[in-house]
């Protein structure tokens, strides 16, 4: 284990244009104030599930429960469950309890409400900045920079360019390079169409906001922490049977979070996550976000459902 040493910037300068401005701050994570502690959100992203993605709904939350706190106040932690399937067709409500506001810490609660029904309940607690003399953390893993890895949308193209593959595989990786992410991601080791071996429940790519945010608001960059989180986190517990079974039910059941050290979600972190268990049709995730110099910033944890069907395998590609 090591002490981590940050630098005074926080991760170095490899800053987006500033004139792109992140989309996940002016559209996906913007709030619409109705009273005070009551806030509704719209949809900037639905996955093909037609389910609201889990990260937006974290995100929102989290922003809303900022808004009851100080400025010196910073989210260290929160602890979510999602109740109900949500429904992208119609606004969110989220309603902040101010459970408990302490010298030190606070609490804040949050309900996210469709329909006049829970969807989703969070709880974040938040503290005032404060020195210690112990730290420690674990080391970064040692991968290649994200300069020397393609991003996600060349990979998508390359296999599109495969004239060889099924048709079915055409649409899907058509319908995936339609959607419009606002985040970033370069796979450390990334996947192929063809591979259909068992492989480790692990997976790590770098991962950063499209767009600049800037590194004056730090409960920002920690609401768009919490919106990248959720994106293929709890797939890695389906990775070691993917060759066997097709999954064709995956939703989360609950997500935690704990902040660690400040970091700029516009630049790229590396996200490393694996899947210690999975069991009576659940599967466990835990991940880390590090800083590209070596310091953690985040770590994560989740469970969710998976329900699948046994594969029939077909020709290779």
């Amino acid at each position: 284990m090591t002490s981590p040493q940050a630098p005074e910037d926080g991760q170095g300068g490899d800053d987006p244009p500033r004139d792109l401005r992140s989309v996940l701050v002016t559209s996906v994570l913007s709030l619409e104030p109705l009273d005070e502690d009551l806030f509704r959100g719209r949809h900037y992203w639905v996955p093909a599930t037609k389910r609201l993605f889990g990260g937006q709904i974290v995100g929102q939350a989290l922003v809303a429960a900022a808004k009851s706190v100080d400025e010196d106040v910073h989210v260290h932690s929160l602890h979510c469950y999602f109740v109900r399937a949500g429904d992208p067709k119609v606004p969110v409500l989220y309603q902040v309890e101010r459970t408990r506001t302490g010298a030190s810490f606070s609490v804040r609660s949050v309900k996210a409400v469709q329909h006049g029904r829970p969807i989703f309940i969070c709880q974040a607690s938040f503290q005032k900045t404060q020195p210690s003399p112990m730290q420690h953390q674990f080391s970064m893993p040692k991968v290649p920079p994200p300069e020397e890895l393609l991003n996600y949308e060349t990979l998508i193209n390359q296999c599109l360019r495969n004239h060889n593959l099924q048709e079915k595989y055409q649409v899907g990786l058509n319908r995936i390079a339609a959607q419009d992410v606002p985040i970033e991601i370069k796979p450390v080791n990334p996947h192929t169409l063809s591979e259909l071996q068992k492989k480790e429940p692990k997976n790590m790519f770098w991962v950063r906001a499209r767009g600049y945010i800037g590194e004056g608001d730090i409960k920002m960059h920690c609401c768009v922490a919490a919106y990248i989180s959720d994106y293929a986190f709890l797939g890695t517990a389906f990775l070691p049977h993917q060759w066997q079974h097709k999954a064709h039910f995956m939703v989360s059941l609950d997500h935690s979070m704990w902040f660690h050290a400040p970091f700029r979600a516009d630049h790229w972190m590396l996200y490393e996550c694996e899947s210690p268990w999975a069991g009576g049709s659940r599967g466990l995730v835990r991940g880390q976000l590090w800083r590209r110099d070596g310091v953690l910033a985040v770590s994560c944890a989740q469970e969710g459902v998976i329900r699948v069907r046994h594969r029939v395998l077909e020709s290779k590609l």
